[in-house]
């Protein structure tokens, strides 16, 4: 089979770049159409910050009978693209028939753009922005994936490592139950210890203004993510507005907590209700009838699973104990409070986060999927290391 790339020019072209996977995916029980809008803000200037210091483009993979056969997207974020020993672009959306030619079409494409712009090596598959969102590729726990994260077949991970993309880190998903019982011993202790100090406080988004929430985050974020190691750089207060603004819908004020000491934010966890029982309910539109079934499913037929997005605590404080009360904080809040929250997920869990990973354990988190973010050289004489052994170093 030959099949030829074309780059998303027009609206119609934008349209079949969303249209790519309902087609790919019918039959597959387990795949969620993501809401149309969320893929199209990403590449909307108007609605992306990251085009303020950043480009991307995509393209569109046809068979020669014209058919949809794939898609991917490439993309530079000026602001880390060059923090490391090397440059690096990113890549992802990627969407592909089960065949070796049809995806080394797609990542040859991504190749020569990220090269023509000086770039030594792409990541992916990967977001054009916050790696909360659309962040690695699934190689174990095919189900239903979390709201805003990455579905894909199992062999897309033989498509990516046969072209020469290598591990760089995993994400994992934990699951657990919403009950202090699950904690560990050391949680309540850690958390105990903690709070003797009456410096510090803790407090859901409910206990404070909207202002204040938005500037604790974008103070921790900035503090608790060292610049171009972990693939982001520093967050602006636009694009703290931005986040908040896309997580208006769904925010719910008792799933969103901050620690702060002496007054001053030094960490934050970060949850929504976890939405894609009801957004599997709407086949990408969220306009008409399906605004009201998503009221219906958001207010009446409520969900019982809270999705942790990002869980921050600045370089100073972690390790004592901020991490272990918020948690704490929270499952005695949702249990206090007879709320309908019975589980909690946390999506995004590098390998490289060894603190984390204990804290999930803590928490009693059973590992229920796991992606990987992976790493393409285009120089025979870069050495390749895994980020745990950059932040280890």
């Amino acid at each position: 089979m030959k099949y030829t790339t074309e780059e998303v020019t027009s609206e119609r072209q934008a349209d079949d770049f969303l249209r790519v996977p309902v087609g790919l995916y019918r039959g597959d029980r387990a795949w969620v159409r993501p809401l149309d809008d969320d893929i199209r803000k990403v590449f909307d200037p108007r609605r992306n910050p990251y085009f303020t210091h950043g480009e991307c483009t995509r393209w569109l993979l046809r068979d020669e009978r014209g058919r949809l056969a794939g898609r991917v997207a490439a993309f530079i974020d000026e602001n880390v693209c060059r923090a490391g020993d090397y440059a690096v672009g990113g890549m992802g959306f990627f969407e592909c028939v089960p065949d070796r030619v049809a995806a080394f079409a797609l990542f040859d494409r991504c190749r020569e753009w990220l090269q023509a712009r000086g770039m030594e090596a792409m990541e992916g598959p990967e977001n054009f922005g916050e790696r909360n969102d659309w962040w690695g590729l699934l190689v174990e726990g095919f189900e239903p994936a979390n709201y805003g994260m990455p579905y894909n077949p199992p062999y897309y991970r033989e498509l990516f490592e046969a072209y020469g993309f290598r591990d760089y880190f995993q994400q994992y998903t934990y699951l657990t139950r919403l009950v202090v019982e699950n904690l560990s011993p050391v949680v309540a202790w850690k958390s105990e210890r903690l709070l003797k100090n009456k410096a510090y406080r803790l407090c859901a988004l409910s206990d404070i203004s909207l202002r204040r929430a938005k500037e604790a985050f974008l103070e921790v974020y900035n503090e608790a993510w060292q610049p171009g190691l972990h693939g982001v750089g520093n967050m602006e207060m636009a694009q703290v507005e931005t986040l908040f603004k896309n997580l208006r819908p769904v925010i719910d004020p008792e799933l969103i907590y901050f620690a702060f000491y002496e007054e001053r934010p030094v960490g934050f966890f970060i949850m929504i209700p976890e939405l894609n029982y009801i957004v599997r309910h709407l086949n990408g539109k969220t306009g008409g009838l399906n605004a009201l079934k998503f009221l219906y499913y958001r207010h009446v037929r409520r969900g019982d699973v809270a999705l942790g997005l990002i869980f921050g605590v600045t370089p100073g404080f972690q390790g004592r104990g901020v991490e272990a009360a918020i948690i704490k904080f929270f499952c005695e809040r949702i249990v206090e409070r007879k709320s309908h929250y019975k589980w909690l997920q946390m999506s995004w869990v590098g390998d490289f986060n060894k603190a984390q990973m204990h804290l999930m354990e803590y928490v009693g988190g059973k590992r229920c999927k796991t992606h990987i973010t992976y790493r393409k050289l285009f120089r025979d004489d870069i050495v390749f290391r895994r980020l745990a052994e950059r932040v280890e170093a």
